[in-house]
């Protein structure tokens, strides 16, 4: 079995170096690997350093592709390399090192597989919360669904210590696009994120289409990471966050909503257009300004 692992960069060298120091550690049997950094044109020095590893094999765009696109370039790389399965993984993640094994043990009874994700130790939500002993234990993603009555996915257990609720493995709707272990399969039969998306929400986009084409998603409780949240994006919250999730619950409920679903989400997003991000989201869906948009 060929398995490729892709990592996209933009401007976030001491956290990839940090995530392939942690993928270095993976326990991966008699199959093969291989490490697909693309550096996204980022700014700070990151591609320069990182052409000097020689265990990865590195990507450089001349652009920002956003994460559809960089990921998209990677995805290409590896099945053109032949890949039967492809992990995406953020780069502001830390892996623990059976992470493949756990996946590779359901890869016959699922097309998608996506693990528990805990909040790197410092990146809470709630930081004041929890007892030290806590730290690294608390969930960002047990799986997810998606509430389609305002289009937007949902995280199990986020917030939530693991206290063992969520150790069973389970079919779900939605993987994360920060860790989602995919078939090759799937991509030649639906094709890659929908590059409109720019960055938020091709997840979900992704696995609507995955499912529609009758590919199984499931979410295994044994493949453990733990995730920098929004490292890349400036946090959570951050008016880039902003601007891309508001633009693009517009475009995916124009797409996958039910009429009095759309007309809602849109009135939603008008009385909030106050908020110049948002206005500015919601302008760029009408002139049909998608990938990076105008912010």
């Amino acid at each position: 079995m060929k398995i490729a692992i892709v990592v996209l960069n933009f401007n976030g060298l001491e956290d990839t170096l940090e995530c392939l120091d942690s993928l270095r550690r993976l326990e991966i049997g008699k199959n093969t690997l291989e490490i697909i950094v693309v550096d996204n044109a980022s700014q700070d020095g990151s591609a320069e350093a990182m052409s000097k590893l020689r265990d990865i094999n590195l990507l450089a765009t001349s652009n920002n592709l956003g994460f559809c696109g960089g990921n998209n370039l990677g995805i290409k790389r590896a099945m053109d390399r032949g890949a039967d399965w492809i992990l995406i993984l953020n780069n502001d993640t830390t892996v623990d090192f059976h992470l493949i094994e756990a996946f590779l043990k359901d890869a016959k009874d699922a097309d998608i597989i996506t693990p528990k994700i805990y909040f790197a130790a410092g990146f809470e939500f709630h930081k004041s919360r929890y007892k030290k002993s806590e730290l690294g234990k608390v969930i960002w993603y047990a799986g997810a669904n998606i509430d389609w009555k305002n289009i937007i996915g949902t995280h199990n257990g986020v917030d939530e210590v693991d206290r063992g609720q969520f150790s069973k493995k389970r079919e779900i709707d939605l993987a994360t696009g920060a860790c989602m272990f995919v078939s090759r399969k799937v991509f030649e039969n639906i094709g890659l994120f929908d590059e409109k998306y720019f960055l938020y929400m091709e997840d979900m986009d992704f696995c609507v289409r995955a499912k529609g084409a009758g590919f199984k998603i499931l979410f295994e409780p044994k493949a453990i990471l733990w995730h920098k949240n929004a490292a890349s994006t400036g946090g959570s919250g951050s008016d880039l966050q902003d601007y891309y999730i508001t633009r693009n619950r517009l475009l995916f409920a124009a797409r996958y909503a039910k009429i009095r679903t759309k007309i809602a989400v849109v009135r939603q997003i008008i009385k909030e257009s106050a908020n110049p991000i948002k206005r500015k989201a919601l302008l760029d869906f009408f002139t049909f300004k998608f990938g990076k948009g105008s912010i």
